[in-house]
């Protein structure tokens, strides 16, 4: 037997109450214990807390509270009352609280309980005793949970999630005054639009708000009478949201009242002096937290509006390339930060990408940021290399840093000289995130990149000049360590999360493509919308992003329109590794696995990373330059082809060996001949190259020719002088 179908013999109903959307999903038995039709539903909070008992639910959300600190079970009995307030049954709730991200679900069961029902009219009757108590827990809550709310928007959200004891409103209203005129801030419990007619109101007008922020005295409305009565103007408007009592209060911060907070209630109040300690207690929290979340507003957008008049507009008019750029702030306060990107036209004809962090989220940092973006343009625009313009800006930094009281700073910076006819990119790096490339297959590649120290930490500093190309479809990522790094990740970790996002967006950059790419970046890292505005994940704002975007126009290149250019290989990867940076190996290591992540023989992938392992080592270990590495991968899944180049200057070609058992080296040409489907040495006229090929149709360690109807058919043979799979290596030595 089913669960469900032996709860429902057992009488004993099932309901999940979401807190986050406000929504509650009643099972038929559940819905019929709440004195609804016997079917399964969903309803809004407020229509099911109106089918509890106003005391009984007041407070059940201490016990709710309790449980979801405490990570216990709950277990509360609820008097269920029909639509004119008389007790239907008493029924026994069971739940589990599960919290996150800030809200809570219930997931629990209802019983009913052969309690004896209580008077019709208990509803009504005043409750002494534990109410005090709940009344404690309740403001306690309250002012926590006020005090939290960063926004506005979030301080509206918690009022009117509410529940005060043994009486909750039903309707909730924020009034606020500009220029001697009320303004609806937010509401609560009746339908958008029906505050128009209370927006555009005098502080002289015959309205219990507009007297309250007249007088600063708050005004209680026990019944429709007593408010026909005082307010006859008023009370038409009123008259039609069908409630029974009414409370006004003055909002008041630091001696000043800026404005008034209605409560409405369905069911009669009488507003006792307990009642009526609640509500006052309650509008002085929330004024407080409101003149906060104003402040904190203000400041923010004092920052934000800072730093976006120091920010450049992208142009978008690069031939053959499209450009899409964010700037996220950090959190709330006066939160300026460092982080920039720019986009410089050259006098070559080419553009300049820049992007860069300054030390600290200060004045400081956004004033030092201005100045280097600014003496960054200056060097570009004089027509220097990529590795002259860092050199220059890390000296001007210094220079700065070196004057008589100034707080030393850093910056790191990436700077991209982009040639859009050829897709060429000249980078140099100091100390900045590495950039990232999505294939034209949609597979993401950090690409390593040579690197010197952030600027301003000496004022004499070479930035060595790394060049990639951005083939036809491909797309290249860029951004400060805020977009990698918020919430907890570190640089594997974040580029990981970062990777899932690229990959999984739809190919093309076309009707604004490439935006939507970027607004999925921010938000896998903040929450919508974020670089707009506040957004719910405001917590996570743990510094500020800045990222660019530059994709390459895969139609204007005609690539995969058949013929030659369907050849071009579809994922291709270059690393250089100097003879002063063998741990670099690791990482060509890395760049492989990255290339065949999809790869369908797993042996494979570890056969072409132990031979690359091998070729590099052995350039670092008998030449005296640096290893370039090449990948490229093309063909069509299933059938692909995997070439690795590894081109070094030294003019010695490699010898067969007969390594003992014991040796140490000298298998690198037996583990190329057993490893690939085939293999080469090209001498060129600056040293040589070594090179292998991997089949993907043909197994793990099994050579293979290429087949003349293949993608690869045609593959480069051993050349004039070149040692290929199949030779006599001994011919060479």
């Amino acid at each position: 037997m089913r669960t469900k179908d032996l709860l429902a013999a057992l009488a004993t109903g099932l309901w999940r109450w979401d807190d986050a959307s406000g929504r509650v999903r009643l099972d038929a038995e559940a819905a019929r214990l709440l004195g609804l039709p016997a079917r399964a539903v969903e309803l809004s909070r407020a229509t099911v807390r109106s089918r509890f008992h106003p005391v009984d639910f007041a407070e059940i959300n201490g016990v709710v509270q309790l449980a979801v600190a405490e990570r216990s079970l709950a277990e509360s009995r609820l008097r269920i009352v029909d639509a004119d307030g008389r007790v239907l049954r008493t029924v026994r709730s069971r739940f589990c609280p599960l919290r996150r991200d800030g809200t809570f679900t219930l997931l629990g069961t209802l019983q009913e309980v052969p309690d004896p029902q209580p008077d019709a009219t208990a509803v009504r009757t005043p409750v002494t005793g534990d109410w005090r108590r709940s009344r404690e827990a309740f403001l306690l809550d309250a002012g926590r949970a006020l005090a939290e709310a960063r926004s506005t928007a979030e301080v509206l959200r918690v009022a009117a999630g509410l529940s005060m004891p043994g009486f909750i409103p039903d309707g909730l209203a924020v009034f606020g005054v500009v220029g001697g005129r009320l303004t609806v801030i937010g509401h609560h419990g009746q339908p958008g639009g029906d505050e128009r007619p209370f927006t555009d109101m005098t502080t002289d007008t015959d309205y219990p708000a507009a007297e309250v922020v007249r007088t600063g005295q708050a005004i209680y409305l026990p019944t429709p009478e007593a408010y026909r009565t005082r307010y006859p103007t008023a009370w038409p408007l009123a008259a039609r949201f069908a409630r029974t009592s009414w409370a006004f209060l003055p909002l008041v911060n630091a001696g000043r009242t800026i404005g008034a907070c209605m409560a409405g209630f369905s069911h009669p109040v009488t507003f006792t002096p307990d009642e009526r300690a609640v509500l006052t207690t309650v509008a002085r929290m929330l004024a407080q937290a409101l003149a906060r979340a104003g402040t904190q507003e203000s400041q923010h957008e004092l920052s934000v509006g800072l730093q976006r008049t120091m920010m450049p507009t992208v142009r978008p008019d690069i031939p053959g390339m499209t450009v899409a750029a964010r700037y996220v702030p950090t959190g709330g306060g006066l939160e300026v930060g460092g982080d920039w990107y720019d986009m410089i036209p050259l006098p070559s004809g080419r553009t300049a990408l820049v992007i860069g962090d300054v030390q600290g989220h200060d004045v400081q940092a956004a004033g030092l940021m201005g100045q280097l973006r600014i003496a960054l343009r200056a060097y570009a625009a004089e027509g220097h290399h990529p590795d002259g313009v860092l050199s220059r800006a890390s000296r001007f930094l210094s220079g700065i840093n070196d004057t008589e009281g100034a707080d030393p700073r850093f910056a790191t910076c990436l700077y991209i000289e982009v040639d859009p006819a050829t897709g060429l990119l000249d980078i140099a790096r100091a100390g900045h995130p590495e950039p990232a490339i999505r294939t034209a297959d949609g597979t993401m590649l950090v690409r390593a990149t040579a690197g010197g120290l952030p600027l301003g930490i000496t004022p004499d500093t070479d930035y060595p000049t790394t060049r990639l190309v951005l083939e036809p479809g491909e797309t290249m990522l860029v951004c400060t360590d805020g977009l990698i790094e918020t919430g907890g990740h570190d640089l594997e970790t974040g580029w990981a999360r970062l990777r899932g996002v690229v990959e999984s967006h739809p190919d093309g950059v076309a009707d604004g493509g490439l935006e939507r790419l970027a607004d999925a970046l921010v938000q896998a890292v903040h929450g919508p919308p974020s670089h707009h505005m506040t957004g719910p994940l405001v917590d996570r704002r743990e510094d500020d992003i800045a990222m660019l975007l530059l994709s390459r126009d895969a139609a204007a290149c005609r690539v995969g329109a058949g013929g030659p250019e369907a050849m071009r290989p579809v994922r291709r990867t270059v690393l250089t590794v100097a003879q002063a940076e063998p741990e670099r190996i690791a990482e060509a290591r890395a760049q492989i696995r990255d290339v065949l992540h999809d790869w369908a023989d797993p042996e494979q992938v570890d056969a072409a990373v132990l031979l690359v392992s091998e070729v590099v080592t052995n350039v670092l270990m008998h030449t005296d330059g640096d290893a370039l590495l090449v990948v490229e991968l093309s063909g069509p899944a299933g059938h692909r082809r995997m070439r690795v180049d590894v081109t070094d200057a030294s003019d010695e070609l490699p010898h067969r060996r007969s390594p003992g058992e014991l040796a140490s080296s000298g298998r690198g040409l037996v583990l190329m001949e057993l490893l690939a489907g085939a293999w080469g040495v090209e001498p060129r006229g600056d040293g040589k190259s070594t090179w292998f090929e991997i089949y993907e149709d043909a197994g793990a360690g099994s050579p293979a020719e290429p087949d003349a109807e293949a993608p690869y058919a045609g593959a480069e043979p051993g050349g004039s002088g070149s040692v290929a799979s199949g030779e006599s290596v001994a011919e060479l030595t």
